[in-house]
């Protein structure tokens, strides 16, 4: 048991800092910070995500995945409906993403779809021309187009096994044998190459931004032991 504080010592401006501190901590643990993702796909991106948020701390993020297997345009429409929906009650989210990929999907949809998410404030983790690109990026930098057939038989090369679009355990298995680090690098060069240059995302292929959601959901995994 620790020393009791002495009386003279609550004045002190380190005491003050102190207790200040810990307010902050306990005000911390009490407001979770919630993230609405709806994703294109109605299987592979929404278990990917499900799988990553098992490893984030419950007590300071909580995470709705809906899997909507809509279109770019009506996907952004959902979010955004989802969130008004939500913004008065008690269940308000602090951070909307849109996962979605350019796939066959007119040109126009899909720049438009970026820029009206953005426009209501909702960020966007888009692949061209498929998630897929994501994986790939756990094991080899690819900066040439690739069909969907394509991304599915290299990554059963990459995999030692065949890839499977909805399995339940991709996340997990690119944890193990893959490196998220460097997909991370690699995503953001080729992000850099066609944002540099000014080419629309309908255009900038290979690209992904998923590394952008990855990125902001690993911020909590720093706050995991905090009890």
């Amino acid at each position: 048991m620790g020393q009791p504080v002495k009386f003279t010592d609550q004045e002190k401006e380190w005491f003050l800092r102190r207790s200040q501190c810990r307010t902050r901590i306990v005000e911390a643990r009490l407001e979770r910070e919630r993230f609405l993702i709806v994703c294109e796909g109605e299987k592979t991106e929404p278990n990917y995500f499900k799988a990553f948020i098992r490893e984030l701390p419950p007590h300071i993020i909580d995470v709705v995945i809906l899997g909507e297997g809509m279109n770019t345009l009506i996907l952004v429409d959902t979010a955004i409906s989802v969130r008004d929906e939500h913004a008065i009650g008690d269940y308000s989210f602090d951070h909307v993403w849109v996962v979605f990929d350019r796939d066959s999907f007119q040109a126009d949809d899909f720049d438009n779809a970026i820029h009206k998410a953005q426009a209501a404030e909702i960020k966007c983790a888009w692949s061209n021309e498929a998630f897929e690109l994501w994986f790939i990026l756990h094991f080899e930098y690819r900066n040439t187009e690739m069909s969907r057939d394509e991304y599915k038989g290299r990554l059963s090369i990459l995999l030692d096994r065949p890839y499977l679009k909805n399995s339940e355990d991709m996340y997990l298995t690119l944890s193990r044998i893959g490196n998220q680090t460097q997909a991370i690098a690699w995503a953001k060069t080729l992000s850099n190459n066609f944002t540099n240059r000014a080419i629309p995302p309908s255009r900038s292929n290979p690209c992904t931004t998923v590394y952008l959601l990855v990125e902001k959901l690993n911020e909590y995994k720093q706050a995991k032991n905090i009890e």
